[in-house]
């Protein structure tokens, strides 16, 4: 099966390259923030897919390694994507939409709970590119009132 590159998958390449990061998150939300630092090389499969590989410190100690893949699925006329990490056995899955301006890919997905209760609850992250050089990410789960919490902001420099 052969596809077509879609201007949507040339969106993506904006992505490839090497990376220093500077992440700010809560373990909870509105708990406190926990600073960590690491990189990301981001590479093109077939110029489909991305695969964002990223390596740094864990809050209180540690490495963690994590792989992003994101693509485009014409059919869906949806972003598309997969996220995983040393520090978790979930695999988590996205499905996601680029804003109007072009700047902007928010992901949804579902995960557990930061309740710690077994359930689930619904989470985005956003892509945001502020400069070709310069990307910030951030990450909000959703209460049982329906409002979104921060609980991650990312900032992403190229080398």
């Amino acid at each position: 099966m052969k596809s077509e590159l879609q201007p949507e998958h040339h969106w993506l390449q904006k992505l490839v390259g090497e990376w220093t990061y500077e992440h700010e998150m809560a373990m909870e939300p509105g708990g406190p923030l926990h600073k960590f630092t690491g990189s990301e090389t981001v590479r093109t499969l077939g110029g489909f897919w991305v695969l964002c590989e990223g390596r740094g410190e864990m809050p209180g100690g540690g490495e963690a390694v994590t792989v992003m893949t994101l693509g485009y699925d014409p059919a869906k006329k949806r972003y598309v994507g997969t996220f995983i990490g040393s520090m978790m056995s979930y695999l988590w899955l996205y499905d996601g939409e680029l804003d109007a301006a072009a700047n902007k890919l928010t992901l949804n997905a579902e995960g557990p709970s930061f309740a710690g209760d077994g359930g689930m609850a619904q989470y985005q992250d956003a892509i945001e590119f502020k400069t070709d050089d310069y990307r910030l990410l951030t990450s909000h789960v959703q209460g049982a009132d329906g409002q979104w919490t921060p609980f991650m902001t990312a900032h992403y420099r190229r080398k």
